[in-house]
């Protein structure tokens, strides 16, 4: 059942249905099943959809660590494209990720050793791999490396942008013809030197006790995104297939020999924790989501009482009457007034009083001290001052609408 109680001005009070009548159709109690069910399967797709994610970071980070300089990476940095260019020449070539494997594949000999940097080798280990191989081919050389291998050479900056001609007698350099060194190198005494930019060379070459030690930017030159440009694979074909067997080492990250070198904390996480990071993540924000909110609509509650707001002003002024506190009452008024001065005179909301009032009063031609003290200073101390306060707050916003708005003015 359902009751409506109205009573008169003095009470002004409207109480309206208490409660849905029975039968009316409105839901009601917890949500259904098909909802739940509907929930658990959204948090599903969302984890579904995460471990999507996670498998393509964990790929995306495979493929940088097999990237620049790898043979068997297909990528814009690896160089899978000289090494099938390589095979095709009926040149075999052998991937070796660790100096172990790299000096049983150099151990039967005729064979080219294909070396990028690799600081976590001591000198003695370089030496032991370049040691066993007829040719060696350093595809990103370093100052060690330099000045081990090619006594007295030495990184020297980059070549300007353009192709360079090879500069020397040199067959490799001849046959591949011009090319975009990258980076050059200072040769040392008695290295020959070709591709002559800037401050050095982009080629260095010096014939060893079993055949020859060449420097070249490989990252430049040999991967897959440059290996097409001017002469660079005909380069590449001619550095690295004097030989009928390539052995590419492609250092790891435990491939050292130096005992003080400590792992980093990069080093000892396996490939996977990022992405269980990353799942576990989104897996907590979507339990949060789940968690601290309500599925469906919000349910209007009928409230049993509606006051009116004329009501709820006339109760609060009886409360300031009954207080005895006309100071307060006056500064709510001020506060009213002060804001629709301002609107009227187009200042911020933010302005100060006495700028609204020194404002009125210039509008007006009023003195600014006696507008100051209405809209500030003056404190009434009776029901009567208050009164008038209000009087002459009402004045003042005429005189100032007239003023602004003259058209609008009452006649």
């Amino acid at each position: 059942m359902s009751a409506t109680v109205t009573a008169g001005t003095a009470g002004g009070v409207e109480n309206t249905d208490a409660a849905p009548a029975a039968g009316s159709g409105e839901p009601a109690g917890p949500p259904g099943r098909r909802r739940r069910v509907g929930a658990w399967i959204g948090i599903g797709l969302v984890l579904l959809l995460v471990a999507g994610a996670g498998a393509v970071v964990s790929s995306a980070n495979q493929w940088a660590q097999r990237g620049a300089l790898d043979p068997d990476s297909a990528g814009p940095t690896g160089t899978r494209a000289i090494a099938q260019i390589l095979r095709d020449h009926g040149v075999a070539v052998e991937v070796a990720r660790d100096r172990d494997a790299a000096r049983r594949a150099l151990a039967p000999g005729g064979a080219t050793l294909v070396l990028p940097d690799t600081p976590a080798l001591s000198d003695d280990a370089v030496r032991a791999l370049t040691d066993a191989a007829d040719d060696v081919v350093l595809i990103e050389p370093r100052s060690r490396t330099l000045d081990q291998l090619l006594a007295g050479s030495a990184p020297a900056g980059f070549a300007p942008d353009g192709s360079v001609p090879p500069g020397c007698e040199v067959d490799a350099g001849l046959r591949a013809g011009a090319v975009e060194p990258g980076a050059v190198f200072a040769p040392g005494p008695g290295v020959v030197s070709c591709y002559p930019a800037g401050e050095g060379s982009g080629l260095l070459l010096q014939e060893s006790d079993r055949g020859q030690i060449a420097a070249v930017d490989g990252r430049a030159l040999f991967t897959n995104e440059n290996l097409a440009d001017d002469g660079n694979a005909a380069l590449a074909v001619n550095l690295m297939g004097r030989h009928p067997l390539v052995v590419w080492y492609v250092p790891g990250l435990g491939d050292t020999d130096l005992t003080d070198a400590d792992p980093s904390l990069g080093d000892l996480t396996p490939p996977w924790v990022s992405p269980v990071i990353a799942l576990l993540l989104v897996a907590g924000i979507a339990a949060g989501i789940w968690r601290g909110r309500r599925f469906g609509p919000l349910v209007a509650e009928r409230l049993p009482v509606t006051v009116r707001a004329s009501e709820t002003t006339e109760g609060r002024a009886r409360l300031y009457a009954r207080s005895g506190d006309p100071l307060h009452a006056a500064d709510r008024l001020r506060i009213g007034a002060l804001r629709r001065l301002a609107a009227l005179l187009g200042l911020a909301a933010t302005t100060a009083a006495p700028e609204i009032a020194d404002a009125a009063a210039g509008r007006i031609g009023a003195d600014r001290a006696a507008v100051r003290g209405l809209l500030i200073d003056d404190v009434p101390r009776s029901d009567a001052e208050l009164l008038a306060l209000t009087t002459r707050l009402r004045q003042l916003e005429d005189a100032v609408r007239a003023a602004v708005r003259p058209e609008r003015s009452p006649r």
